[in-house]
């Protein structure tokens, strides 16, 4: 079989025959390296990226002005799918030490490279058996933007665990700052009774249209005074947990000398618990922001707020196993141990939800 046809299906097989062998060394990126390993440095990573970045500038210059002959295209696949395993292989090498953040993430980045190239490559291939020809010359540079992004992508990519986890801790803190907005836009319900009679005469005025979702806009803008005193307790508590995360990075990050040691495995375990104490409280924050709507659930705060005590207490005790406590450490840990007794000497004086249960159990008995 000739022409279009059958240069289609030839490259199409080849293409298929590269694209085993880069599964197959993919897999080798998901077993741990020995950590007897020498350990490649990550700007090694990224130069050879650049090597799959010019391939595909390469392919992309084959598809100028005209389509290439198949020949021309099988010879540039087989030197761009050698760039790509030769990169593979060599970024595994700068796994060796890497804890379980460091390595979803440097998989995640390596992933993108190999994902836009093989995107470009099989859109090259499927061109010679398209009708369409034109449309995808167009979407050929596209791709080959695609494939540089993803290679100039890794060198934001973190080059240490310190930086890898510092990172996760920082979007635990992003998510915090959010719920904290959130926390702040809770207001009070309107008790002056001027507003009422301004809301009777607009009535009286013809101004009677009924909004079906107008009451989905007062979510969170009629909290009582006893709610809104467990909502601002809550603020605060949020405000210094963020000042520990804050601190907690300040912290690792000065630490840099003790992952860069002969055994630092222990080191790297120490971190990701750090990390995992400070999701765990990040979880216990979004329920504190879930609970604050009325009708408030003041045992689910209670137990938030346990639980957020308990995760500090183990954290400072991690801290301190890696000799990376600090002055400014210490002082944020206990600003949030007073917000947290404060924030549950509010709560207990406050328990609309038991009061709620105990009638209802009343009822029911009676």
């Amino acid at each position: 079989m000739g022409g279009a046809e059958g240069d289609h299906e030839r490259l199409a097989r080849v293409l298929n025959a590269h694209l085993d062998n880069i599964n197959d060394t993919f897999q080798v990126l998901s077993q741990e390296p020995s950590r007897f390993h020498k350990r490649v440095s990550w700007e090694e990573v990224v130069k050879i990226g650049d090597q799959v970045s010019k391939q595909a500038t390469v392919v992309g210059m084959l598809w100028m002005g005209q389509k290439p002959q198949a020949k021309a295209m099988e010879e540039s696949m087989a030197t761009y799918f050698n760039a790509l395993q030769g990169f593979l292989l060599l970024s595994h090498g700068s796994m060796v030490g890497a804890g379980p953040t460091l390595s979803s993430t440097i998989h995640d980045v390596l992933k993108k490279v190999v994902d836009c190239s093989v995107k470009l490559l099989s859109t090259c291939v499927h061109s010679y058996g398209s009708s369409n020809e034109e449309e995808q010359w167009v979407s050929i540079p596209v791709l080959v933007g695609t494939v540089w992004e993803a290679c100039s992508a890794l060198k934001k990519a973190p080059a240490t665990n310190i930086t890898a986890i510092g990172r996760a801790m920082s979007r635990v803190a992003v998510t915090m700052k959010d719920v904290l907005r959130e926390m702040k836009e809770l207001k009070p319900a309107c008790l002056d009774p001027r507003d009422e009679a301004s809301d009777v005469s607009s009535i009286k005025e013809g101004e009677t249209q009924v909004d079906d979702n107008s009451s989905e806009g007062d979510i969170g803008k009629d909290l009582s005074p006893e709610e809104m005193k467990v909502a601002n307790a809550a603020i605060v508590v949020v405000s210094d947990t963020l000042t520990v995360i804050k601190e907690l990075i300040r912290a690792i990050t000065g630490l840099l000398k003790m992952e860069n040691s002969d055994d630092s495995s222990a080191f790297v375990d120490s971190l990701e618990k750090l990390l995992k104490l400070c999701q765990g409280i990040g979880v216990q924050i979004d329920e504190l922001g879930a609970c604050l709507y009325p009708p408030q659930e003041v045992s689910a705060m209670m137990v938030a707020s346990g639980k957020m005590l308990t995760h500090l207490n183990d954290l400072q005790v991690e801290v301190e196993n890696i000799k990376g406590t600090s002055d400014g450490f210490v002082l944020a840990c206990d600003g949030i141990r007073s917000s947290l007794k404060r924030f549950e000497s509010d709560l207990s004086c406050y328990r609309p939800d038991d009061l709620e249960s105990l009638l209802q159990s009343t009822t029911l008995s009676d």
